[in-house]
Order: structure tokens, then sequence, then C-alpha cells
């Protein structure tokens, strides 16, 4: 909890100048509320009633002052208000800015269970609360501190036993508040979990939207949505119960200490024990004490919400990335592409079997290599264990004589280029993609990256050439167009290693035949890996390797394969019945 706190307060330092002026600030208002009822009482009890000939000068001259103190107050206020609000903001984009560079880092296994509208509500709603607790926090606290001991000063010099009738309420107060804050926090854990679920839920309808319609499906979608924005109001309704016992609760104890005030005042002032200025000025100072209880309230539901955010911002900071650099990690620089798996074997956690399983593999730089077998061998998980998407469980793996566990991440997966079935696009232009492959391309390079893809034709017939916006994941290019635009992405990154996850499984055949154009030319001179469902596509691979549950069944050419009559004839005889 100590380790916590102090990476909170570490949000601060960046700021600490600016959080000194708004606590000093914040000790001037507090300061000035508590002079006023005491400039009040000076007016009714030592000018009024000695009736003096410059008595209307002497409240001319006291309303000057406290025009002063108001006009003080006022300005110092804004600077909390204002100053403090932007601290509070700047802190927010700190954190939000080291926690998405910790998602950056953490590994596909992390994502593997975990759903991105819930990553969402981390980023955004959860760390919202922690600025409003990070600027309100220490104003309300300060303001709250020195209003209710100048407050506390003030009345005890006025009359002792009233002040300690005012002062008996609070320990009854402090109990009320711990029970109803401790109501409050467990309400608002449950509220921030089914938000994620609602970011959840709408961010999976969103991203399927065409299925869903061309399926009608609205209606399930509505009743999927519709149940869990109802566990959000029903989590909500049990913190809004609690919040309303706890504020109200709370008003109605200062409610009853103004009551107290005024009957056992007025019964000092008929002993004779209180006069009515001082009875004025008690009250005056009441009502200044209750700012500090509606500010502790309101610093306890900010804390309720700030710290349950802060909490779920922590659970993520604190979780090590599963795949990092080596303290003494070394520079790849370019590689040749020489690949070996050394007895490779992977699981997907501890108590889970095996994915792949002892597997020994050399390839040889610029050869072409295609790895075939039936789904759920492990054909995509043991290629992506080459740029370190996962770490191996066993063995290793060798690029150029080097494990990649002994190279640093970025310098390995330079070397290494994918191109997917499923294709991301980014939002923004047709340029603006192809350059993701490097960033410091030229408008030039990009155009021949785009011509070795043969993509550069149909570019330019879109409205505004490399320049058009392709919408959300590339939704306004057909498969054929944002599978080339991928091509030319890693055309452009020109990386030693290429893996080819099935590129071109789900084109049409004319669309297939471009993009198998544009690959036979990016294979060119490169380690090539391509994972094959359709072996029709992979008969003029140099190498065909056949995984199955046991390992590497077979390897040889599409010919040697077919005359060996074994498990890669059985499967492409399977194709060709189909």
């Amino acid at each position: 909890m100590k380790s916590r706190i102090r990476f909170f307060f570490s949000y601060y330092k960046p700021y600490r100048h600016l959080l000194l002026a708004d606590v000093f600030c914040a000790f001037i208002v507090s300061g000035i509320a508590v002079l006023l009822p005491l400039c009040t009482q000076y007016i009714t009890k030592e000018i009024l009633p000695n009736n003096a000939p410059d008595a209307m000068n002497q409240i001319y001259m006291m309303g000057l002052v406290m025009l002063a103190l108001v006009l003080a107050y006022t300005l110092c206020n804004g600077f909390v208000d204002y100053r403090g609000h932007l601290m509070g903001a700047m802190m927010e984009r700190d954190m939000r800015r080291d926690l998405f560079d910790h998602f950056q880092k953490l590994s596909f296994g992390f994502y593997d269970e975990r759903k991105t509208g819930q990553l969402m509500t981390r980023i955004t709603n959860d760390l919202f609360w922690i600025s409003e607790l990070a600027h309100h926090g220490p104003e309300d606290l300060s303001i709250a501190a020195l209003k209710a001991v100048g407050t506390f000063i003030v009345l005890i010099n006025i009359n002792v036993g009233l002040t300690l009738i005012v002062f008996l309420f609070l320990p009854i107060m402090a109990v009320y508040a711990f029970y109803f804050n401790h109501r409050m926090n467990i309400a608002l854990g449950k509220s921030k979990e089914r938000i994620s679920d609602i970011n959840a839920q709408v961010e999976d309808t969103l991203s399927g939207i065409r299925v869903v319609k061309s399926f009608t499906n609205e209606t399930i979608e509505r009743e999927k949505f519709a149940y869990e924005n109802g566990r959000f109001v029903a989590s909500r309704g049990a913190g809004y119960l609690s919040e309303a016992f706890f504020s109200n609760g709370m008003e109605a104890f200062a409610q009853f200490i103004t009551i107290a005030v005024v009957i056992f005042g007025g019964a000092r002032i008929l002993n004779a024990s209180l006069d009515l200025a001082d009875l004025v000025t008690f009250v005056l100072c009441v009502g200044i004490l209750i700012d500090p209880v509606h500010r502790i309230v309101n610093f306890s539901r900010l804390y309720q919400e700030g710290i349950t955010g802060f909490n779920r911002f922590v659970e993520i900071m604190e979780i090590e990335p599963d795949i990092q650099d080596s303290p003494d990690a070394l520079e790849m620089g370019r590689a040749t592409g020489n690949l070996r798996f050394n007895k490779v074997s992977f699981k997907y956690k501890e108590d889970y079997k095996d994915v792949v399983k002892n597997i020994s593999l050399d390839i040889k730089a610029g050869e072409y290599v295609a790895l075939v077998g039936s789904s759920g061998v492990g054909k995509t998980t043991l290629f992506s264990l080459i740029p370190r998407f996962y770490e191996v469980s066993g063995g290793q793996i060798l690029i150029d004589g080097h494990d990649i566990r002994d190279v640093t991440l970025r310098s390995l997966r330079q070397n290494v280029g994918i191109v997917q079935q499923d294709v991301y696009l980014f939002a923004g232009t047709v340029a603006d993609n192809i350059r993701y492959g490097r960033l410091d391309a030229t408008r030039e390079e990009i155009i021949t990256a785009a011509k070795k893809a043969n993509a550069h034709d149909f570019i330019m017939e879109l409205p505004n050439d490399y320049d058009t916006d392709i919408g959300q994941r590339g939704v306004k290019l057909s498969g054929g167009q944002k599978q080339r635009l991928s091509i030319a992405r890693v055309f452009l990154k020109d990386p030693p290693i290429i893996i080819f996850d099935e590129a071109t499984s789900a084109l049409d055949n004319e669309s297939e035949k471009a993009v198998k154009a544009s690959l036979e030319q990016l294979t060119n001179n490169r380690t090539t890996l391509v994972i094959a469902h359709r072996l029709s596509t992979v008969r003029n691979a140099g190498r065909i390797v056949v995984l199955t549950d046991s390992g590497v069944e077979e390897q040889g050419t599409h010919d040697q394969l077919i005359a060996r009559e074994g498990a890669y004839a059985n499967l492409y005889n399977m194709q060709l019945e189909i």
C-alpha cells in the first residue's frame, strides 16, 4: 500500500511548484473565510455599541477591507480552480501516457486474455477520476483543515462550552462517514467493472457491424447491450444509494450543529454569558465550519472514485511484460537470414499442453520454405515464435547463429516482415499505411514499394490517389487491395526474413493472381516462410515441411512428397477431392 501511495505522489513531482502555489492559494482562501466573520464581529461589537463620532467612517473602512479580502479570495480561488484543474489534467495525461507505453510493452499473451473495450476503460474513464482526485484532494484537504482549525480557534475564544457542543458532533459524523464510504467504495469498484463490460460489448458489436447487419441480428446485439447496460445501472444504483445516505447525512449533521448553536447560544444570552454580537459571529463561523464538512464529503466521493481508478491503473502497470530484452541484449544488425529451430517447444500456459513440441528445423538464407499441416497443429504459432510474439517454452531459435533471446526485440523484429491473411490497416491515407513500414520513407520510396506490390495502378484510380482516406481498417478498399497495401508496407520495410500466413486464401481469383505476383517479387533474395492451408499455393516452394501433432512428419519438394505417398500426399489428395 505504501509503495502505491509513493507511486501516486510521484506524479506530482513535475508539478510540485504548481502544487505548492495551489495549496498556498487554498490557505489564503481559508484564512480570508475565517477573517470575514471577525470583521463582522468587529463592526457589531466594537464600532456599533460605542457610537463613536467617526463610526460611519470606521464601518466604511472595514467595508473596504472586507471588499479587498473578497477580491483576494476570488483571485486565489480562481487560481485554485483553473491552475489546479490543469495540474490534475496534466497528471492524468502523464498517467495515460505511461499506461499506453506499458500496453505497448505487453506481449500477445496479455491481449489474448483481455477485451479491447475493457482496456480502453482503463486508459480513459478510470484516469479521469484520478485527475479529479489529484486536483481536489490537496485543495479540499488544505482548505478544510485550515478552516476547521481557524474556526475552532475563533469559536473557543468566544465561548468554550458552546464550542465543545459543536465539536461533540464530529466523532459521530466520522463513524457515519466511514461506514458509508466503505459501502461507496465497494459499489464504485463494481461500477467500473460494469462500464468496462459495456465498452467491451460496444467494441465487439461495432467491430463486427457488417456481420451483425448481414445476419440481421441487430435485435440480439441490442439485447446483449441492454443486459450490460442494465448491470451498470444496478451497480450505479447501489453506489448512489450509499452516496445519498452519506451526503445527506453529513448535511443533516451540519444543520444539527447550527440548530444546537442557536438554541444553546440563545440560552447563554439569557444567562448573560454570551452577547448577541458573539452569537452572530458564532453562527457565521458555524456556517464556515460547514464548508469543510462539504469539502470532506466531496473529497471522500472523489477519493473513492479516484483510488478505485488508480488501483485499476496500478494493476496493469504492475504486470511485467512476458517478453522483454535481457540485460545484456545485443543489437542484431541486418541479418543474413539463416534460421534454426533447435528442439523448440511451446505452450501458452504452464498447465496447458504443448502446442508445438520438440521441433528441429534448419532453414538457409534465401530459402523458400512452406509449412503445411492440418488445422490446430501449431503452424502459425511456430512462426510467431521467430519475432518473439510468444516466448519458447523449451529449446531455442537462432538467426545467423544468435539465440533470438540474446538480441534486442527491436532489432530482431526489424529483420522480420509478416504478411497476414487478416490484414490490419489504420485509419488514414494510403500513403500513411504504406509508410508504416518505414516512417522516414520519402514519397518516391512509397510509390516504388506500391509498384513492386502491384498496388500503384489501383491507387492512382482512387479519388486522391496516395492521399485517399481509406476509412477504419481500410473499409473503403477490397480484400485484394488491402492485401497489396500490406505487401507494399513490407516492401518498404525490406526485411531479410518474410513470413506469409496464407496471405491469399481469402481472395478471389483475380486478386489472388495480382497478390501472388507481388509476393513473388517480395521473396527474391529473402528467407521466405509460408504457412499454407491451400496446398496448391506452395507447389513451387523449395521445401515443404509437414507438421503434425508429433512434430515434423516429413519434408521435401512437392513432387518428392507426393511420390512418398505419406502425410502430405494424403492432405493434397483430400483437397483435390473437395
